[in-house]
């Protein structure tokens, strides 16, 4: 069956960017030196820029990289320490604050009676954050970023100062992952804001919060967030490799960085969770996870996930455990409604007539009476009307949208029965499908589920239940053999694992002395679970 699954992969292309990494307990092995730019020199790639020793060099060197007589957003303010010593600003108007820079830095170091370095550092300037460098790609990365590099003549290392002050997104409630319990806060673009979310949740010394480029030519910063001595080393060491070998011009956003590291990205499911609420966030990286946020994006990304990842909502573990598991229940016979119905009603339809009552058969032959259309057409096109209805409604104004919404549903679906372009019946059917679609609770995956329903409406078109069956197995081998950083997509079931209750079922909330087992962590295993 494996060497089966493995050829279907293959011809499919799902395994073209597949390594071969697995995440199991006793694999020990280091990863590529940790770095998001690649450490290997290219033999074109531009010699280290010497650091200016003046502060009228410096001001020269600023002027020619940033042409400053076309960018004035720049800002060169040159200055005297205590009427002594030469000394130079630079920050981007905009990114930097200057109330900051005015009310800690230059007040401060004009009134000062001293000039050393160490003494404006320890006594003089009043900021925060301070830190050393004398590397001009990244002092001028800092200077982007909303940092003032300060500039002392005679000084071999320029100061780099934190005086962030663009204007940035508030913490509002999440669009995509709304609940009726539990926290409404959701990520911003804000990178700080965003690893202090998760910090306001997880209250553990073993945090760790590892910052670093995100590669390309834009010094998009990202940062890896996981429990140490409860992650797997091996899983961490994956993540950072595949971070390191990542290459593009220029990563803007969590997307980007997503299809970068998956395992493949031709297969439609997501194998990395993407999501805007802390909290998930939180309880995945209190698991075992490990999440990345990158700069500039209000989502997170959270991996290893399995297929079940996908099917969960924060709310499920916010509610009592009858109306959690109500929820769980309702969510995966919606998936099965929505991927299976259309496919098995026209199977019986064609093939199997004698599995439905006179009564069903008598009023779905008069729906389609005077339809000239072939009813598996007739299927496949109302499924994609469909989604061309939601993919409007999502596109424009939230008011408009919804109007878009009842125009498509309501009028579009009687103008198209009356005019006898599509059956009353299978509209029925393609509606109870959208709406078990809706339960789905990622919004990848609920786009994931139309590929496998219109594949189940070809199989069955073709060959009723035969084919409806076979392209049903062919895609559960396929999610059999599919694995998210090294771990089984259909774990802990496939293979079996130590693991919460049954999925389907919220069980008790108790103390969990260990994380999911198919993450292959090191604690203890005598606990019991949820």
């Amino acid at each position: 069956m494996t060497v089966f699954t493995d050829k279907i992969s293959s011809v499919f292309g799902f395994d073209r960017e597949r390594d071969g990494f697995e995440l199991i307990e006793t694999e020990r092995g280091e990863p590529d030196p940790f770095s998001f730019r690649r450490n290997a020199k290219r033999e074109d790639a531009p010699e280290k820029e010497r650091f200016p020793r003046s502060v009228g060099e410096a001001c020269e060197t600023w002027k020619l990289a940033f042409r400053t007589d076309v960018n004035k957003d720049l800002v060169l303010r040159r200055f005297s320490v205590g009427g002594r010593r030469d000394a130079l600003a630079v920050f981007m108007n905009g990114m930097a604050s200057d109330e900051k820079i005015n009310e800690f830095i230059l007040k401060p170091l004009m009134a000062s009676d001293k000039t050393d370095t160490e003494s404006l550092i320890l006594e003089v300037i009043r900021i925060g954050e301070i830190s050393r460098s004398s590397d001009m790609k990244e002092i001028k990365s800092g200077v982007m970023d909303g940092l003032t590099a300060l500039f002392l003549d005679g000084e071999a290392q320029c100061l780099m100062l934190e005086t962030h002050g663009y204007e940035k997104r508030s913490v509002g409630p999440a669009q995509n992952e709304q609940v009726v319990r539990g926290p409404k806060e959701s990520f911003t673009e804000s990178f700080k804001t965003n690893v202090t979310l998760i910090r306001r949740i997880l209250h553990v010394e073993d945090l760790v919060v590892e910052t670093r480029s995100a590669g390309g030519e834009n010094n998009v910063k990202l940062s890896l967030v996981y429990r140490e001595g409860l992650a797997n080393p091996t899983l961490v060491n994956e993540v950072k490799r595949r971070l390191a070998r990542a290459k593009l011009k220029t990563v803007a956003s969590s997307g980007i960085t997503e299809q970068l590291i998956e395992d493949s990205s031709l297969f439609p499911l997501p194998q990395i969770l993407s999501t805007e609420r802390p909290d998930r966030a939180a309880s995945h990286v209190n698991e075992g996870c490990v999440c990345v946020i990158v700069e500039g994006s209000p989502y997170a990304l959270v991996m290893p996930i399995t297929f079940f990842t996908l099917m969960n909502s924060p709310e499920d573990v916010y509610m009592r455990r009858p109306l959690g598991t109500l929820l769980r229940v309702v969510r995966y016979l919606g998936a099965l409604v929505s991927v299976l119905l259309p496919g098995y009603f026209l199977a019986l339809a064609l093939y199997h007539q004698g599995m439905l009552t006179t009564e069903v058969l008598s009023t779905v032959m008069a729906s389609r009476r005077m339809v000239f259309e072939p009813i598996g057409a007739e299927m496949i096109l109302l499924l994609l009307i469909f989604q061309m209805i939601r993919e409007a409604g999502l596109r424009v104004p939230g008011g408009i949208g919804q109007a878009i919404g009842i125009i498509g549903g309501l009028i579009m679906g009687q103008a198209a029965v009356a005019a006898h372009l599509a059956s009353s019946v299978v509209l029925i059917i393609v509606a109870a499908s959208g709406l078990g679609n809706f339960c789905i609770p990622d919004y990848s995956t609920q786009i994931a589920a139309a590929y496998f329903r219109i594949a189940l409406v070809i199989a069955a078109w073709l060959a009723g239940l035969v084919g409806m069956l076979s392209a049903a197995l062919l895609a559960l081998m396929l999610l059999a053999g599919m694995k998210s950083f090294g771990v089984p997509f259909l774990s802990p079931f496939a293979p079996r694992t130590y693991s919460k209750m049954p999925f389907m079922l919220r069980g008790r909330i108790l103390v969990n002395a260990r994380a999911e087992d198919y993450l292959n962590t090191s604690e203890d295993k005598k606990a019991a679970s949820q």
